[in-house]
């Protein structure tokens, strides 16, 4: 999922100057889990505007504000409150934001911050585990990838910094190699570890990026 926070409520505030009249939107997927944009954040977001002095025009939570199709489908059908409001506040990820602008052609404020691809460890308790590099070495590391867990992304081993299995950058975690040799020696596969593993292939994060899958 997409771990987002919401921005200051100042920052949104003055980001909404030159209009009075606000639409929200939420997303039903990752901003609801994570508590920046779902049902009770876009309740509270328009309590807050409304003490403001904005009018709010109308809310809704899209279930995947990401999918294009489904946002322009929900967008349309309350056309009047969006076509109403100065401005669409969007409680989403990036992703999410960049659907409704397209859809609506609205001037369109963000209301969160995109900060990671997260893992749950638990409610509300997320880690990152994956950097969308493009470049995947999961096969050869255990399932534990040393690109996003390690501080430093190091591809062959610890640091000189490692002490006691916990990472020089951060004495509260553990280094992320210590938890792949574990790991591939529980499984019988340490020897693996002898290969030299190749710089990673920065083409892969070159930007945009577009699939389309085979019919």
């Amino acid at each position: 999922m997409i771990v987002s926070t919401q921005k200051p409520f100042e920052e949104i505030l003055a980001a909404l100057e030159g209009g009075s009249r606000v639409f929200i939107i939420g997303c039903a997927k990752c901003a609801t889990v994570c508590k920046a944009g779902g049902e009770e954040e876009v309740f509270r977001m328009q309590e807050a505007l409304t003490a403001a002095a904005k009018e709010v025009t109308g809310t809704m939570v899209i279930d995947e504000t990401c999918h294009m199709p489904r946002t322009a489908r929900d967008l349309r059908s309350r056309r009047d409150q969006v076509d109403e409001a100065d401005f669409l506040l969007v409680l989403s990820c990036g992703a999410g934001i960049q659907s409704v602008a397209e859809a609506s052609g609205k001037k369109v404020v963000a209301g969160t911050d995109s900060r990671f691809l997260g893992n749950i460890r638990r409610f509300g308790q997320f880690e990152q585990r994956c950097s969308l590099c493009g470049d995947c070495r999961l096969n050869d590391s255990g399932g534990v990838c040393p690109v996003t867990v390690c501080a430093k992304g190091l591809l062959n081993g610890p640091c000189g910094g490692m002490e006691d299995g916990a990472c020089e950058v951060d004495r509260n975690n553990r280094c992320a190699w210590v938890t792949i040799y574990e790991r591939l020696e529980r499984q019988g596969r340490v020897g693996g570890l002898d290969a030299i593993t190749q710089a990673r292939d920065f083409a892969h994060k070159r930007h945009p990026k577009s699939l389309t899958l085979e019919k």
